[in-house]
């Protein structure tokens, strides 16, 4: 007599395994930091960098499809600027810009005079 064992095969790998689902599960959190990164560069949410902290752009017009004129402002003067798609040149230099003048203080007005002013104006009072 012949006697047949069978032998069970095992998959590689078992997906209820606890370390199959950390891993998919980091995966998927890398997938969508990288994602999240791209769309912020993309739209342009990131920071500025550091290496144009002296310098402003404070007006700019366009002149055509990739020519314009910008007003650059930097620590004591202010550049206009002519910008192509293959260079810069400079146009003119201004004097600085005045420093601007905060407006008054604007004094707190409590809840109670504010709702009175409103209520004069629409009538009801």
């Amino acid at each position: 007599m012949k006697t047949q064992t069978t032998v069970q095969q095992q998959p590689a790998v078992n997906s209820s395994s606890p370390l199959v689902q950390v891993s998919g599960a980091l995966t998927v959190i890398i997938l969508f930091i990288l994602l999240a990164a791209w769309l912020a560069k993309r739209f342009g949410l990131t920071g500025r960098t550091g290496a144009a902290k002296g310098l402003k752009i404070s007006a700019g017009c366009s002149l055509g499809p990739r020519e314009r004129v910008v007003v650059v402002d930097v620590e004591d003067a202010r550049l206009v600027l002519g910008v192509t798609a293959t260079q810069i040149t400079h146009l003119h230099t201004l004097p600085p810009a005045p420093a601007s003048v905060d407006p008054k203080p604007v004094e707190p007005v409590d809840f109670q005079s504010l709702m009175k002013n409103l209520l004069k104006r629409n009538g009801k009072a």
